[in-house]
């Protein structure tokens, strides 16, 4: 018993598709060089037209509501210009001031208030004992106390690498 494929009612409109490639491409071959580039581009445009019209709306940007278990996508510049205040803030105290000690600070209020239900603002004594529990960390407070005033532009040298490091990983163990 042998079998055979049955025949399809459709006829030529199963090979739609492919006979509209071949008469592009006959039109690209008649055209020569210059026609070719109008086929292609004429081609690409219905092409774009037909995809835009077949996908489906997205949100508008306004309408977008993000919850808190969403990642938030970071753009390359923010990225650099976070790497920039990081770099400038351990080179200048300055440039400490403006922008690294404002992150540490709302780092720092952020996990006192989850973690241990304290005002970095209303109470920072408090804050200072969970920060500085060992005789060598008091140096770090200095780098996040709100009540110290900002530096005046000039030379002084901003936080140094290491404390950096001790006073992330404080931050951390809180």
């Amino acid at each position: 018993m042998t079998s055979q494929a049955e025949p399809t009612s459709d006829g030529w409109r199963a090979a739609a598709p492919e006979i509209c490639i071949a008469a592009v491409l006959v039109a690209v071959g008649a055209a020569g060089l210059p026609g070719a580039a109008a086929v292609v581009i004429g081609a690409t445009v219905v092409a774009l037209v037909v995809m835009r019209a077949i996908t489906p709306l997205g949100t508008p940007p306004g309408d977008v509501r993000q919850t808190d278990a969403e990642a938030v996508p970071v753009t390359f510049t923010g990225y650099w210009r976070k790497r920039a205040g990081l770099v400038d803030g351990t080179q200048s105290l300055a440039a400490y001031d403006a922008v690294l000690r404002g992150t540490l600070q709302h780092l720092l209020a952020a996990r006192l208030a989850e973690r241990h239900g304290i005002s970095l603002q209303d109470d920072p004594d408090a804050a200072r004992r969970l920060l500085c529990p060992r005789p060598r960390d008091d140096a770090l407070w200095y780098w996040v106390d709100p009540a110290r005033p900002p530096a005046q532009a000039g030379k002084q040298p901003g936080i140094p690498p290491r404390t950096l490091a001790r006073l992330i990983d404080r931050l951390e163990q809180l």
